[in-house]
This record gives C-alpha cells, sequence and structure tokens, in this order.
C-alpha cells in the first residue's frame, strides 16, 4: 500500500476574508489564551511560520537607539513600562553627555532625572542607571558584562532586560518575553504559558536554531504592529492560516 503523504503547510494564506468578531468575542478568547489554553503549533507549522518572517524581513532590528552595549543595556532599563518611542526622545540628550558609566556616574543622579523625566517612573530610573553605572565601573571594568547573571545583579536589569541586551548586543540566541511575545506566543499557539518565563522556556525549545537569534525581534515586531492587543490586524497578518487562536478576524 503506498504510504501517505505528508500534509504540507501553505506557503501563504489564500482567500482569507475578514471577519470582525465583537469585541466581547475576542475579549473572552484573548482570556483563555493569556492561560495558555490555545493548540500548539506542529513543529512543521513553526518551521513554516519563521519561513515567512525570514522571507519578509531577513535582517529585524530592535527599536530602542543606542551607541554601544552600555547605551543600549540604559535604553532598555529605561523602556521598562514605557514606549520604545519615548525612550528614544530622550536618550539622545542623555547619551550625548554620558555614553559611558564613567560620564553617567559623573553626570549624577540629578541631572539624569532631569533629562528622563518624559519617561513613565523617572526618579526611580535615574537613580538605577546611575547606581549601574557606579557598580559597571568598579566591578566590570566599566564593560557591560556578558552573562544573564552578571547582568540580573545590576540595578533595575531583569531577566528581560538581561536577555534584550545579551541578544542586541552580543549576538546571543536570547529571548526577551515582553507584553508583545507574551501575547503573540499564547494567542498563535507557538509557545503557549502562563507567564512569561513559561513562554520564554518554550520558545527557546520550539523555534528552530536557524532562526532563534533573530526571533526576538520578529515576535515583538509582529505583537507591536500586527497582532495589537486590542484590533488584531489578522487580515494582513503573514501566519493568520497557522495561528491557532479562536478570536481572530478572518477565515479561510
Amino acid at each position: 500500500m503506498a504510504k501517505k503523504s505528508a500534509r504540507k503547510i501553505p506557503s501563504k494564506r489564500s482567500n482569507a476574508k475578514a471577519k470582525v468578531k465583537p469585541a466581547p468575542t475576542r475579549a473572552k478568547a484573548d482570556a483563555k489564551a493569556a492561560q495558555g489554553d490555545v493548540p500548539p503549533l506542529s513543529n512543521a507549522e513553526i518551521e513554516e511560520a519563521f519561513r515567512r518572517f525570514d522571507k519578509a524581513n531577513p535582517e529585524p532590528k530592535g527599536e530602542l537607539q543606542h551607541i554601544n552595549p552600555y547605551t543600549l543595556l540604559v535604553a532598555v532599563v529605561l523602556s521598562a513600562q514605557a514606549t520604545d518611542a519615548g525612550v528614544n526622545k530622550a536618550t539622545p540628550a542623555l547619551f550625548k553627555l554620558a555614553d559611558t558609566p564613567e560620564k553617567m556616574v559623573k553626570l549624577g543622579e540629578a541631572r539624569v532625572r532631569d533629562l528622563i523625566k518624559t519617561i513613565g517612573l523617572y526618579r526611580t530610573k535615574a537613580k538605577n542607571v546611575v547606581e549601574l553605572s557606579r557598580r559597571l565601573v568598579a566591578e566590570h571594568g566599566g564593560e557591560v558584562p556578558k552573562t544573564r547573571e552578571a547582568l540580573q545583579a545590576l540595578p533595575g536589569v531583569g531577566r528581560k532586560t538581561a536577555n534584550v541586551v545579551l541578544n542586541i548586543a552580543f549576538g546571543e540566541p536570547t529571548i526577551a518575553v515582553d507584553t508583545h511575545i507574551f501575547r503573540v506566543g499564547n494567542r498563535t499557539g507557538l509557545a503557549t504559558g502562563k507567564n512569561p518565563l513559561e513562554v520564554e522556556e518554550k520558545l527557546e525549545t520550539v523555534v528552530p536554531a536557524k532562526y532563534k537569534s533573530r526571533a526576538h525581534h520578529w515576535l515583538i515586531l509582529h505583537g507591536r504592529y500586527t497582532c495589537l492587543a486590542r484590533k488584531p490586524r489578522c487580515e494582513v497578518c503573514l501566519i493568520a492560516d497557522l495561528c491557532k487562536w479562536p478570536g481572530k478576524t478572518v477565515t479561510q
């Protein structure tokens, strides 16, 4: 008897039509997704999803403006509970005066606070930026460390911040799960979990090695511009046909 051929994953969506679902329906679907209650994508579907991301944007970039690993670290610390656009408005003036930890320490907390006052939680962030700069000078010779443990030991630096720095500054295949990646992973079925760490650990397992160093950028950009929290743009989504979210607004 002839073997059945494996089901092929379509290379792109076909005949997808917009079908706007009521907000309460989407909200209910999102509540389930946030608990990891969406069927997982198969390995073939995950491979196809990243193949499409790669084809559409082979060299994705982070959107935080920076000059070197140190200014990247500062920018990511400042971006907590703030938008990249908002941070990018404040950092040019800051980095013009202090693009090394030594200069930042010399600048002082009061001046840093004044320069970043348009960013949320600026008082706490100014304190953390100056103190982490002091620690970099005292403990790391003014260099940004290249391990997650050393980065997380710095004031204001959590796992997500450390992963962003490791990925962008040092090319490590880390994936920093922010609100966008958490939403995309859970909605699509790409990597489901009840908290960011669960989603991160699943992504580490399922993302094909050849795509892992760029996966962080693709997923953030997808959540930021396509898989929006309130009004997802499923009609232009590259992976809408693969997505398992029951709230999506397209039909095949």
